[in-house]
């Protein structure tokens, strides 16, 4: 991998990781499009290291008061009823879903489950799922004529049944296209959440996830055509991307529809398809070498 590649790939990696478009997709279509190896799973993993790391800077304040909560509550009963507290099971609870199927479909994700077709497919289906999900948020949001308006949940509301829900939509993004962040974002407005408290508590619940993945992929990194050097820098650049991104994001949410973000992935979903069934892009593009 050249240092451009892995300027670019950082760049996308900061770019849609946090938005309901699937970075693991655009990693390996950027790498497609551009008759680059594919850059796998193992880059990709470490990469998200990066903005990760944004996550930490940027929920900074939230993080700490969990944490310190979390710990006090393993000695003081009387803690285990603080609402921070529970955050920091909660959160522990919802990782155990992607931290069992990361470990059992190893080989699948770092195979078959990267095939163009099927990030096609997962584009467009979670799509309509974020779609449908966002316009019944809308519509408890905006009430109607006969319909008044409906009050939804917050963080503050979210129990075990929730988290473990929460915990396998994150699941799902083990497969490139259906994104980390659109599969719990939707489930959550699905369950009635709030998007501000869908998209807080993805992020949150992605942490231990992204850093242990990262760090479980270390091992890979110097094996085939990705070394160190463009590894470390291509994480540099979506950290710094990836904060900007974040902060515009958590802003666009409070007063925005998802439904751009649908429309891209539908529309993007559909051109994959046309390109490989006319045989201009193959839907193992860059696997061998990768």
């Amino acid at each position: 991998m050249s240092w451009f590649e892995s300027f670019v790939l950082g760049l996308v990696q900061g770019l849609t990781e946090f938005l309901p478009i699937s970075s693991s997709a655009h990693l390996r279509l950027t790498a497609a499009f551009a008759g680059w190896h594919d850059p796998g799973a193992a880059f990709t993993a470490i990469s998200q290291i990066g903005t990760e790391a944004a996550v930490l800077i940027y929920f900074r304040k939230d993080i700490a008061r969990i944490l310190s909560a979390w710990f006090r509550s393993l000695t003081n009963k009387e803690m285990r009823s603080d609402h921070d507290a529970q955050m920091g099971w909660l959160v522990i609870v919802g990782s155990i879903p992607i931290g069992v199927l990361g470990i059992t479909l190893k080989d699948q994700i770092e195979g078959p489950f990267r095939d163009l077709r099927l990030i096609a497919t997962t584009l467009i289906v979670m799509g309509i799922v974020l779609g449908i999900a966002d316009r019944r948020a809308a519509r408890d949001e905006a009430g109607g004529k006969h319909r008044a308006v409906k009050e939804r949940k917050t963080l503050k509301d979210l129990g075990i049944r929730d988290g473990l829900i929460y915990g396998c939509c994150q699941a799902m993004a083990l497969i490139p296209g259906v994104s980390r962040s659109g599969a719990t974002i939707s489930g959550g407005l699905l369950m009635g959440y709030t998007r501000e408290s869908a998209a807080r508590y993805s992020f949150l619940l992605a942490i231990p996830a992204v850093l242990a993945s990262g760090v479980y992929e270390l091992k890979d990194v110097g094996e085939g055509h990705v070394s160190w050097g463009p590894t470390i820098f291509a994480t540099l650049v979506a950290f710094f991307v990836g904060y900007a991104v974040i902060a515009w994001f958590m802003k666009f949410i409070t007063t925005k529809s998802f439904m751009p973000f649908v429309i891209y992935r539908v529309a993007l979903g559909i051109l994959i398809f046309i390109l490989v069934s006319a045989g201009v892009l193959s839907p193992h593009a860059g696997e061998s070498a990768g």
